[in-house]
């Protein structure tokens, strides 16, 4: 049997008299591969730093049987020994750190970790700032890892490849799954059919017991109207039959009495709430920003430089119209400085003179004016309040959410905002650099229906595969100084 390496027991966690953790019971073993998931704010990290011991809980207690190791994105690398053979792998640069890049600091600090062993591992949303063959590495690397790893990830492939277990955060309790992150899915839509399935022979009951109670007290009225419309001399005989008159007023409550029985019945049913159905969105474009261009965005023999470095030379190509393209490539190899070379309609570039671009980048999103989520959203945006609404509910804001002033949104509602803005936004052309960093599991699956709904022509930078599968209808690859499509 495998050793126990991590044991939770009856564990609260507040924060702000807010409970965000409540785990009566909750293990770690040997040899576990544990996918942590949730939305943003669920308590994901707050779960990874109690385990790790960084955080100790309001009520309950955390064993710890072996050491781990523990990564996370915000933490800078310290200057420590890191396997040569490592460095090179990840191609990570002889300089100092202070001039390393966000995908240069995620490289050291993933050698620095992989240059030693350890019995458990904990790793929170390594792949951020990896492109391709740095997800490639952190795969591998791990494939064959003989400890216990768990794994905070907005990757879904990654997660697939890793992990055998996913563990759900959600309303500050953590649900167990066996599988890696596409088995989960599985058995979370299973449980949405199941859930319709009893919500509809719920539905159904209450209609049948409704209608049987409703009969019932039709047939009671119909008892007391026959009393009441009986002649002189009826009711004179009546008067002589007095147990007949009893038995009519019996038979009156008995009918009464049913019906009531059964309207407790249906109050006593348990109610099942229909399954949150997320509603079909689609962005019409209004006639006004409408292209015609069969290729908005066209360059011929394009030939792109920063300083010295060459990092495009002589490419041509065409973007099609209403289409999602992607650009994919190592760090370094020019994505970003092509978007903006566009944007800025350089030389050898030819952009639809209709064009209006939207763009998100990443970056830190100030917001100065005072103004409500909602607020931001409508001055921005020519739909009406319900779809803005349902926009912003897909992305995670909800309720009290929306009254939030935008000034004091964390960096991810931020983001979540921005791409809300873009695709209800007076726009045609969407450039998006890296949009799903820093967006939980669920809001990428909220923008990749965003995309999916969207008339105009979207152009992205994304490393993550799975999104792109599913978003993509042509995915060009920068590489040896080419842009080309990819096959």
């Amino acid at each position: 049997m495998e050793n126990v390496c991590i044991e939770m027991e009856n564990i609260e966690v507040t924060f702000l008299d807010r409970v965000v953790l409540t785990i009566p019971q909750l293990s770690v073993h040997q040899f576990d591969r544990i996918g942590i998931v949730g939305k943003n704010g669920a308590g994901k990290s707050t779960l990874l730093k109690l385990m790790d011991g960084q955080l100790k809980p309001d009520k309950g207690r955390v064993k710890r049987f072996i050491d781990f190791a523990y990564f996370d994105q915000l933490t800078r690398s310290q200057e420590t020994e890191v396997d040569y053979e490592l460095k090179g792998k990840l191609a990570i640069p002889e300089t100092d750190i202070g001039n390393f890049s966000g995908g240069e600091q995620t490289r050291l600090k993933l050698a620095q970790l992989f240059s030693n062993y350890h019995e458990g591992l904990l790793i929170d949303e390594p792949t951020t700032h990896l492109d391709d063959e740095g997800i490639r590495f952190f795969i591998d690397e791990l494939t064959y890892y003989y400890g216990a790893l768990i794994l905070v990830s907005h990757d879904r492939y990654v997660l697939d490849k890793l992990v055998t277990k996913i563990w759900e955060v959600a309303n500050g309790i953590v649900t167990e799954y066996t599988g890696n992150y596409s088995d989960y899915a599985a058995q979370k839509e299973l449980q949405k059919k199941q859930q319709q399935d009893l919500h509809e022979k719920y539905v159904k009951e209450k209609s049948r017991l409704t209608k049987a109670a409703e009969e019932k007290m039709k047939k009671a009225e119909k008892i007391t109207q026959a009393n009441g419309h009986m002649s002189k001399k009826e009711t004179k005989a009546k008067a002589n039959k007095m147990f007949m008159t009893k038995s009519k007023d019996t038979s009156q409550k008995a009918v009464q009495r049913a019906a009531k029985a059964i309207e407790q019945r249906v109050e006593q049913l348990e109610v099942v709430e229909a399954p949150r159905e997320d509603k079909r969105i689609r962005f019409q474009q209004s006639s006004a920003l409408q292209l015609h261009n069969k290729f908005p965005i066209m360059a011929d023999r394009l030939t792109l430089k920063v300083g010295e470095n060459t990092l495009l030379d002589t490419s041509s190509f065409q973007f099609p119209l209403g289409k999602t393209i992607a650009i994919t490539g190592k760090n370094g190899s020019g994505k970003t400085t092509l978007l903006r070379y566009i944007l800025l309609r350089g030389k050898e570039i030819t952009i639809s003179p209709k064009a209006v671009f939207g763009i998100y980048e990443q970056m830190d999103y100030q917001f100065t004016k005072e103004e409500t989520v909602l607020e931001y959203m409508k001055e921005r945006s020519d739909y009406d309040e319900s779809k803005i609404r349902s926009v912003l509910h897909s992305m995670s804001f909800t309720g009290n959410d929306l009254k939030k002033d935008v000034r004091n949104l964390s960096g991810g509602e931020a983001v979540r905002l921005v791409l809300c803005q873009l695709f209800l936004g007076r726009y045609n052309i969407l450039i998006l650099d890296e949009p799903t960093n820093f967006l939980d599991v669920f809001c990428i699956e909220a923008l990749e229906r965003f995309i999916k709904a969207y008339e105009g022509t979207i152009l992205l930078v994304s490393h993550d595969r799975s999104f792109l599968d599913k978003v993509a209808d042509y995915i060009y690859v920068i590489s040896d100084k080419k842009l080309v499509l990819s096959s």
